[in-house]
């Protein structure tokens, strides 16, 4: 049987006390660099983990985070945007050294709060699609450290990070505006999105701010999968051929793509029927015919931005905030302007 080493153990075999342990893996003390040098070679020797180390023991940290997939459905672990900034949150929150233990959302009346005491993770990460289930507001008011991605959290140690949606609808309205474009369509995410909602909201705003009329005809929802850009864009065509948006804005690129698919059926083609603009930056962007325009999320910043806050937060450096990341428009050939270097 494998042995499992204990900090007194190590303790022990240095010579030294396991207080004196606890302070070179903490990197804290005044101790002479032969003592540390000692201690770490024995701790490297016996594969001693430093996940249940003395940090651990003396802080009562068990370096671990819970994630949550959050909602019913379109969140999943295969989705091509929060793939990207889950990645970017495990490679940043894993240099500070937590391991990680995903729960599942399989039972829609999961008690995650319980499971959560039941693993007694330091901290939850909560990837957020939509009909968030009453379980992820319970975890949310309660003491334990929770950040949000692309849900607002409003417990007391609780913050999030997303992009600002706002911004997102309001840089495509401008490009419109910008090209003498005043015939825009939509289509949004599911009507209990927040970040649908937040984008529509932004969507109307900036056709105000503009002059630009709101054609309701134009405006449609799906739920962010190819799928729905496909369904919903076939519809638009068939009820309105003979009037339809000279720019269509799909609030992910998935939608765009489905709708893309559905106008070179019709014998429609983008960009010289109708511009196309998804939102996400998606790989899949860069390969489409024809390539993608798309707002960019920056993904690896989201990731890095959640792991900070609640790093933060388990460590009660800080109190709950809200981080919002800017997007950017990336212009590529289904807007007829193709400049990108890709």
């Amino acid at each position: 049987m494998i042995k499992r080493y204990t900090i007194q153990d190590i303790a022990e075999l240095a010579g030294v006390s396991a207080a004196t342990v606890s302070k070179i893996m903490n990197n804290t003390g005044n101790i002479s660099l032969a003592t540390k040098e000692r201690v770490k070679a024995i701790i490297e020797e016996t594969g001693y983990s430093p996940t249940h180390s003395a940090k651990s023991l003396a802080s009562k940290k068990t370096n671990l985070i819970g994630i949550v997939y959050a909602g019913k459905i379109n969140v999943d672990l295969d989705h091509p945007f929060f793939n990207k900034v889950l990645n970017s949150f495990k490679s940043q929150i894993g240099l500070l050294g937590y391991d990680f233990i995903f729960f599942s959302n399989e039972q829609y009346k999961s008690n995650y709060l319980a499971r959560c005491h039941h693993y007694n993770v330091d901290g939850v990460l909560i990837v957020a699609g939509d009909d968030i289930e009453e379980a992820i507001f319970q975890l949310d008011q309660s003491p334990i450290p929770c950040v949000g991605i692309d849900i607002e959290l409003k417990g007391e140690r609780s913050s999030y990070v997303m992009t600002d949606n706002y911004k997102v609808s309001h840089l495509v309205v401008e490009y419109a505006y910008m090209n003498s474009i005043d015939k825009i369509g939509i289509i949004g995410g599911t009507h209990d999105s927040r970040v649908s909602m937040l984008r529509e909201e932004g969507f109307r705003e900036a056709m105000k701010r503009f002059g630009l009329p709101v054609n309701k005809d134009w405006v449609v929802h799906g739920d962010y999968y190819e799928e729905s850009g496909y369904r919903l864009m076939n519809e638009m065509i068939a009820k309105h051929k003979e009037n339809l948006p000279e720019l269509l804005f799909a609030f992910s690129d998935l939608m765009a793509l489905g709708a893309i698919r559905a106008l070179r059926e019709n014998g429609l083609q983008a960009p010289d029927d109708i511009r196309v603009i998804g939102c996400d930056d998606i790989e899949a962007c860069r390969y489409a015919q024809p390539k993608l325009t798309t707002i960019k999320q920056d993904k690896e910043k989201i990731g890095i931005f959640a792991a900070k806050l609640l790093s933060n937060l388990i460590d009660k450096k800080g109190k709950g905030r809200s981080l919002l990341v800017d997007p950017e428009l990336e212009i590529r050939e289904s807007c007829g302007l193709a400049n990108d270097k890709e």
